[in-house]
């Protein structure tokens, strides 16, 4: 309740609970008061709230065609995955700008099922770049069932929250990315399952669309209160895993025998995993561990499938944003040429192929092999001035370092040409 100004106790601001000063003048209602700061942060918070609406309400939405083409400029292959995110993503916002009560439009949340390495996270960042919305990535293996050791659910939104600036309205249309979501299944344990099944019911409130309160810490722009509100129902949910092991229970279901003479036995093993991946249906997901309701929040189900050489050959040099280009600009910034040879790139891609790491394990790969050039560079160019850095096929493979030009050998050269 708020506190009443009696003649023996001094009157607090019924929002901040500061007591009143000399200075700082308070406005008065009929249980309670406000100071004249709180009144100023107020009035700061609606204006913010008008200019969000307005903003959200011209803001241009780049069609299905220029989702993915963007997409293309950051993500090598999964074209598949990108349409259908592009569509996605092209229907949730064309959803929200034009609300109408005659028909009521569910939001389409998705599910990415690929190998770790695939894209799936990548996928995800670059749309919320793309889109200038708040986004929140959240690895959901750290979440337990309420009132367990662990994070609730309700830590998800405020991680988006905050990545909105505390803006509510903001983070009302934003995008979650759920990571891990396949170590969430269904766990047969003596006890309950707290970290399973228990977290996909909590998540069930979040994926349809329901007004959550979240716990809030104190905040300037939040005047301090407990918690907030949050409706979840215009907040798309990007859901991904790797889901090792589905492969063997789409193989059983398009594998089985048909009784009687006529039977009909399917040859499964011309399927590849890319293959089997590709006809994940809903039914198997329940099987695999998850709860149908939990799955029936999800409509689309996207495949990624694994990366092949050629296709990790393209992720090290071709996009924007490619591993070799930002290691190429950090010998820049030290005035040095870092090149890389054709059969270097191979056993990169060879090796990340056969650690099973995909595209997620190229720049480690690469750290490796470079870590004791980029820790002697700086001190090396004190003493003589270092032209080019080249890394091939034995600096990958066998450790060997760096071949280093140096400035006073490559004009010795360009004279005997």
């Amino acid at each position: 309740m708020p506190r009443k100004a009696t003649k023996d106790r001094a009157t607090y601001c019924s929002f901040c609970g500061r007591p009143k000063a000399n200075n700082l003048r308070f406005i008065s209602g009929i249980d309670a008061y406000i100071c004249e700061d709180c009144v100023k942060i107020a009035h700061e918070i609606l204006l913010d709230e008008e200019k969000t609406k307005r903003e959200f309400k011209t803001f241009n939405l780049p069609t299905p065609n220029e989702i993915k083409a963007y997409l293309d400029q950051y993500v090598i292959s999964q074209d598949l995955a990108k349409k259908v995110l592009s569509v996605a993503v092209y229907n949730h916002y064309k959803r929200i700008k034009n609300p109408k009560k005659d028909v009521e439009l569910e939001k389409t949340n998705v599910l990415l099922i690929g190998p770790t390495g695939s894209g799936k996270t990548l996928l995800a960042n670059t749309l919320a770049k793309l889109l200038d919305v708040p986004f929140a990535i959240f690895d959901v293996t750290s979440l337990t069932e309420s009132g367990y050791v662990g994070e609730d659910v309700e830590a998800i939104l405020l991680r988006l929250i905050q990545n909105a600036g505390g803006d509510l309205d903001r983070a009302s249309y934003g995008i979650v990315y759920l990571d891990e979501i396949d170590k969430i299944a269904y766990k047969p344990t003596i006890g309950r399952d707290v970290s399973g099944e228990g977290v996909q019911e909590e998540l069930l409130k979040l994926l349809e669309g329901n007004t959550v309160s979240v716990p809030m810490k104190s905040n300037k722009k939040m005047l301090e209160q407990g918690s907030f509100q949050l409706d979840t129902s215009d907040i798309l949910f990007i859901l991904g895993g790797a889901f090792v092991g589905v492969e063997d229970i789409v193989r059983n279901r398009i594998g089985s025998t048909e009784m009687g003479f006529k039977s009909n036995v399917k040859d499964v093993t011309q399927y590849t995993y890319n293959d089997l991946l590709s006809l994940v249906e809903p039914h198997d997901l329940v099987k695999y561990g998850f709860l149908p309701e939990f799955i029936g929040r999800i409509p689309l189900i996207v495949p990624l499938h694994s990366l092949g050489k050629a296709e990790l050959i393209k992720i090290l040099t071709e996009p924007r944003n490619s591993i070799i280009k930002q290691y190429q600009r950090f010998f820049e910034m030290e005035n040095t040429k870092l090149t890389f040879t054709d059969d270097a790139l191979e056993a990169i891609a060879e090796i990340s192929i056969e650690t099973n790491t995909g595209a997620r394990g190229l720049r480690n790969i690469i750290e490796k092999s470079l870590l004791e050039t980029m820790f002697k560079l700086p001190t090396i160019k004190i003493e003589k001035p270092v032209e080019e850095v080249i890394v091939d096929k034995e600096v990958i493979t066998s450790g060997k370092e760096p071949v280093i030009i140096y400035t006073d050998n490559l004009r010795r050269r360009k004279k005997s040409l």
